[in-house]
């Protein structure tokens, strides 16, 4: 019986600098974009709503992201994003009929 396989720290770079499909950089600049524009808020209270708004955007952009570049590379990785998007299109419809 052999030990489990454990990820070498010499992994190539593409697998440590993706996870499920998305670049390292794409979270923590949506993070400061955010971050940025909420401050800004606290200056032009209008500019807020575009913070707030853009908080709410980032996992759209991600899934979307994931879904075309991960296409050719995992299917199901790109069905279980359009899938999320599609739950989340479908609450936006459902809230309409309910309020």
């Amino acid at each position: 019986m052999s030990a489990p396989e454990s990820r070498s720290p010499a992994a190539p770079a593409q697998d440590r600098s993706e996870l499920a499909g998305l670049p390292d950089w794409l979270y923590p600049a949506g993070f400061w974009v955010a971050v940025t524009v909420l401050a800004l808020g606290l200056f032009f209270p209008r500019v807020a709503v575009w913070g707030v708004a853009w908080v709410g955007a980032v996992p759209v952009l991600a899934a979307l992201w994931v879904a075309v570049a991960a296409w050719k590379r995992d299917r199901r990785l790109s069905a279980a994003a359009l899938a999320a998007l599609a739950g989340l299109a479908l609450v936006f419809v459902v809230k309409q009929f309910i309020g």
